[in-house]
């Protein structure tokens, strides 16, 4: 299973993303693949000159169509290479999160390309995007299993959700479904005092959204007898925050009735739901109606989906999110504040920063920074995979021009 079955040579002058520290080789920066091997197998990368870049998975149906697992090609990959990654990768979180609840692994930032894992109390939920690593994910949750039982954490239960689009682009189906013995699916897990219900089978993504943790609980420090607006709300994150926070009056709004049935039992969970309130409707549509009504907040915030996944639709992006901060900046009183983000990687944060000002300039708004800060650290920001850079998060004192 384990065994290297190809040799990747690159063109010349071709390896640049490699020699920069990332782990892609792109199609077309091959040159020559030689070898009996199938996609999914292992495979040596080579330099034009024949010098090893390193060892990783190859699957030629995919763009990427290596992805490198390490750089040292005298490295043997078996399962106590991976128990080592995965040792580290759980020995990272217990020092920098609360690992009651966090991302085990992040895929290329833990030198684990294709592959994430959620852990909720004590069910992983896992989500594999990449052939090479599909292979060998019974055997990566068992070692996971074990390197959490040395610290006495038992799992009950693993379930899969690699039911993402972007499988298709490596020619894989679209999975979900358990990983071994049934279980109820449903996991209460609490994080930064706030209790939540979350779906692991049917929520989005992995069930929730752990990486800004952090981010929810910076905004709490806000909300004390405050009217709060939530928009995007999901399963009523941001929202419970400023409940359990001391606010007055939080609305939390979501154009799923999924959502917002999950958020409205989560206030429930939490004894909020006298000052925590949710709605089903499409937050483009509700922001000028609210403008129009004269309605303003002490505390909005923007936690929107990612407006663009590719290079060729960042201008169009850039234009939702500029509207989107107009009208958040047009309801919030002055003095008061917007904590507003983007998820988007192709969206970088001199573009997110840029589209912040021209909203504020548009609607003569006046803002002070209060922070800046990205995903929580159990989602690593990798130097050398840029990818790994998504999220963006601001958070503003809004002033009236005087």
């Amino acid at each position: 299973m384990f065994e290297i079955k190809a040799i990747v040579n690159l063109k010349k002058g071709e390896g640049r993303t490699l020699n920069a520290g990332g782990l892609w080789v792109y199609d077309n920066e091959i040159e020559q693949i030689t070898g009996n091997f199938i996609d999914g197998d292992l495979c040596i990368v080579k330099s034009n000159n024949g010098y090893p870049l390193g060892i990783g998975y190859i699957n030629r149906r995919s763009k990427i169509t290596v992805r490198l697992l390490t750089r040292d090609t005298e490295t043997e990959i078996n399962e106590e290479f991976f128990r080592k990654r995965i040792q580290d990768c759980w020995d990272y979180r217990k020092k920098v999160v609360d690992t009651s609840s966090c991302r085990l692994i992040f895929g290329e930032a833990d030198y684990l390309p294709g592959l994430t894992v959620d852990k909720f109390e004590d069910v992983l939920v896992v989500q594999s995007l990449a052939l090479g690593i599909d292979r060998y994910k019974e055997i990566l949750v068992n070692i996971i299993k074990d390197v959490l039982s040395a610290d006495g954490i038992r799992i009950r239960g693993v379930y899969e959700r690699s039911d993402a689009k972007v499988r298709e682009l490596e020619g894989m189906e679209r999975v979900k479904g358990f990983i071994g013995p049934e279980f109820d699916t449903k996991v209460q897990i609490v994080e930064n005092g706030v209790k939540y219900f979350v779906d692991t089978a049917d929520g989005q993504k992995t069930g929730f959204f752990l990486d800004q943790k952090y981010n929810r609980l910076a905004i709490q420090k806000l909300c004390k007898d405050a009217t709060v607006l939530d928009c995007f709300t999901h399963t009523g994150s941001f929202a419970l925050n400023a409940g359990l926070a001391g606010a007055k009056e939080v609305t939390g709004v979501d154009a799923s009735d999924l959502a917002v049935a999950q958020a409205t039992e989560n206030a429930a969970l939490n004894g909020l739901s006298d000052t925590v309130h949710f709605e089903c409707a499409d937050v483009l549509d509700l922001l000028p109606k609210l403008e129009e009504e004269g309605k303003k907040f002490d505390v909005v915030i923007l936690d929107p989906p990612a407006f663009t996944k590719s290079k060729d639709s960042v201008k169009k992006a850039m234009k939702g999110y500029r509207e989107i901060n107009m009208r958040g900046l047009k309801i919030v009183k002055d003095g008061g504040f917007l904590a507003t983000c983007s998820c988007s990687h192709f969206m970088t944060p001199d573009l997110f920063t840029e589209v912040i000002a021209q909203a504020a300039k548009s609607v003569h708004k006046r803002l002070r920074q209060v922070e800046y800060r990205t995903q929580a650290p159990d989602h690593p920001i990798a130097w050398n995979a840029d990818e790994s850079y998504y999220l963006k998060f601001y958070i503003f004192q809004v002033c009236d021009e005087r």
